[in-house]
This record gives structure tokens, sequence and C-alpha cells, in this order.
């Protein structure tokens, strides 16, 4: 007869901090990884990332277009051009780093991270990168053009 003990047993999570800081760790590699790769193959460059395909067929910026660029900038330290090639990027960057450093600290001391966004603050994230979306595609906003 199996061991049900021991199945149950390797089943648990890492106890230790070690093990509770594992899966943070892991998920800054992978974005550590993605920034190095973007920082060292330049998408300004043209042929090596896919076109937007709303952009391509109809010539309208979606709230992604030139976050390659921004993080591009991002890695090398030109801010300015980050913010200018996708300024929601960079506030996404900013708000991944927030919420990486409040994981880590939470799960050192053992603690879930716990996010409880209602509908109001994803509405409102949905507003945001709506308003951002018209406003860069309107003649005014050409400052906000990838």
């Amino acid at each position: 007869m199996p061991d049900v003990n021991a199945d149950t047993q390797r089943a648990l999570p890492p106890e230790g901090l070690l093990g509770r800081l594992a899966v943070p760790a892991g998920i800054l590699a992978a974005v550590a990884g993605a920034f190095a790769y973007v920082g060292t193959v330049d998408p300004n460059q043209p042929g090596h990332y896919p076109v937007c395909p709303l952009y391509r067929f109809t010539g309208l910026y979606c709230p992604g277009c030139g976050g390659l660029r921004s993080a591009h900038a991002f890695v090398h330290g030109d801010f300015l051009a980050a913010l200018q090639d996708n300024a929601m990027a960079v506030v996404g960057y900013l708000g991944f780093a927030v919420l990486w450093t409040v994981w880590v600290v939470r799960a050192a001391r053992g603690r879930p991270l716990r996010l409880a966004l209602g509908p109001v603050q994803l509405w409102t994230v949905g507003a945001l990168a709506l308003v951002f979306t018209v406003v860069r595609n309107l003649p005014f906003g050409g400052w906000l053009h990838p």
C-alpha cells in the first residue's frame, strides 16, 4: 500500500524562505530575460519583430504600439525616449516593479500576495487605456506617437 503521507508532503509548497521566494524570483528572471533580449535586439531595426497588425492594416496606434521600442530605450537608460515611445508601458514597468517588490516582502514574511481589484479599478484602467489610445491617434496627440 502506498504511503499517503509521503505523497501529501511532496505536494505541499516549500516551507523555507527560499521556497517562498522561488516563484517571485522566477518571474523576475523571466522579465529580466525578456528585457535583456529586447535591449540586445533593437526593435528600431526593421525585420526583428512583427509589425502591430492594427497599425499595419489601419494606420492606428494601439495602446501597445511602441512598447518594444519603449522597453529598449528603458533598458538603455533613455527614459525620455521610453516615455515618448509608449508612456503607458513605462507606467506598466514601474507598476510591475512596485507590485513585485510588495510580493517579495510579503512572501518573505510568509504572507500571500492578495490583489483585490474590483470593478471600479478595472474599469478605470480600461478607461485610461482607451483615452490613451484615442488621444495618441488624434492630430494633437502626435507627441504620444511611437
